[in-house]
């Protein structure tokens, strides 16, 4: 004797909103590796550009008189030409660091007052004049952009760049 199977069916009424429930499971985790993947290349790249800002400053600097304006604009130019490195705020004017050594590697006492002045330093004794600029970048921290990885938070590695002195602004 043929026994009969009754089969059901699911209302489709039962299954309103599973998908939608999946989708959100599966976009938390695709969106969370997506995000980190964005994170992860904004730290190379500020990392890699740390380097680059240093040296650009470095260059500015030794064609450039010491005083505050043409510092702000070293710094300026370091920075492509802004505050702050693009799509890095974590890299202001405020961390680089420029510094006029003497070739014994002093702060020359006293300062010389100008570019001629400075030459006029250099020719009576090495010890007297500005013979190397020296660029930091010290006390940046990188910062997510992202609110989701606060662990990600690291000290950016110093970085400086010496070079000798040029001709500082000197024209004459």
């Amino acid at each position: 004797m043929l026994k009969t199977i009754k089969i059901t069916h699911i209302k489709p009424s039962n299954q309103q909103g599973a998908a939608a429930v999946e989708f959100a499971i599966i976009a938390m985790l695709l969106f969370t590796i997506l995000f980190g993947i964005f994170e992860f290349g904004r730290l190379f790249y500020v990392y890699n550009t740390v380097q680059e800002v240093t040296r650009r400053a470095a260059r500015e600097a030794v064609v450039r008189w010491a005083d505050t304006a043409s510092q702000d604009t070293v710094k300026s130019l370091a920075l492509f030409g802004g505050g702050s490195l693009p799509a890095g705020a974590e890299i202001a004017a405020t961390n680089i660091n420029i510094e006029y050594i003497t070739a014994s590697g002093d702060t020359p006492n006293p300062f010389p007052a100008s570019p001629a002045d400075n030459i006029s330093a250099c020719l009576s004794g090495p010890d007297g004049c500005i013979a190397f600029v020296r660029v930091s970048i010290v006390g940046a921290s990188y910062i997510p952009m992202i609110g989701l990885f606060p662990f990600l938070s690291v000290p950016i590695p110093a970085s400086t760049v010496t070079m000798p002195a040029e001709s500082l602004g000197y024209t004459g």
